[in-house]
């Protein structure tokens, strides 16, 4: 399409977006959450499914956790949004797990595959853990690397559980999704888990070596082992035994 052409249809759709904010009524944070509590539990549960379906794609969680916190309250609001982000790290482990785990472990020979995998299945649980403290790791992206890997499903659940309740219960205590900002106390929170996260980061990859090179190890060892066992009785005696025995 012509550049020409794609401004003389942006400019009145771009028009017609202001008009309608200037224009149409507004409502305020209350009366979404007069709507919100008029609803009940199937407006909860609503929220509930809409999120962990929609975040399953590489979606932002803040704007549902924001929305989680205006609409159904601190408590409440916690509880479906810390529900919603383990349904969708689920769903998006599966679904990576169904279409994409063969392609992944027919590429295990090569080097940098095989080192992620084997960081991510060997750190289990923590590795997940820090990684969904770091507010710059995408939640979805992580889910689809974490479903091609080796780690398991429970060790993997349990480590986003962990890793995404700090970080969703701060969005959704100190959001304001009408405020158009971030507040400072966010940030700051942002800022501690990412520092946790970065030291589980540390500690798995201090611990958690890749299998390839243990196996070698082991094999290096072992090797070793038998080279050490074997060196005296295969190889020709010592000349003084042949004196011994001649006397």
């Amino acid at each position: 399409m012509p550049r020409r052409t794609k401004l003389l249809l942006g400019i009145p759709l771009l028009a017609a977006f202001v008009l309608a904010a200037l224009l149409l009524p507004i409502p305020t944070p209350a009366e979404m959450r007069a709507w919100a509590d008029d609803a009940g539990a199937v407006g909860a549960a609503a929220f509930l499914v809409a999120y962990a379906v929609c975040t399953v794609a590489p979606v932002p969680r803040t704007v549902f956790n924001l929305a989680a916190g205006l609409l159904l309250g601190h408590v409440v609001g916690v509880l479906v949004a810390t529900a919603a982000t383990v349904l969708s790290g689920l769903f998006g482990f599966l679904l990576a797990r169904l279409l994409g785990r063969e392609f992944v472990a027919r590429q295990l020979h090569r080097t940098p595959v095989h080192t992620v995998n084997a960081r991510l299945s060997g750190g289990g649980m923590l590795a997940v853990a820090s990684l969904r403290l770091i507010p710059i790791v995408p939640f979805a992206p992580l889910s689809y690397c974490c479903g091609v890997s080796s780690i398991a499903l429970r060790p993997y659940l349990v480590g986003t559980a962990l890793g995404s309740v700090p970080g969703t219960v701060a969005v959704v205590v100190l959001g304001d999704a009408l405020t158009g900002g971030t507040p400072p106390a966010l940030l700051v929170c942002y800022a501690v888990f990412a520092a946790l996260g970065a030291a589980g980061l540390l500690r798995v990859f201090r611990t958690a070596a890749p299998a390839g090179g243990r196996v070698a190890d082991t094999a290096s060892r072992t090797d070793g082992t038998a080279d050490e066992s074997t060196g005296g009785s295969v190889g020709p005696s010592a000349p003084g035994s042949y004196t011994r025995h001649g006397r």
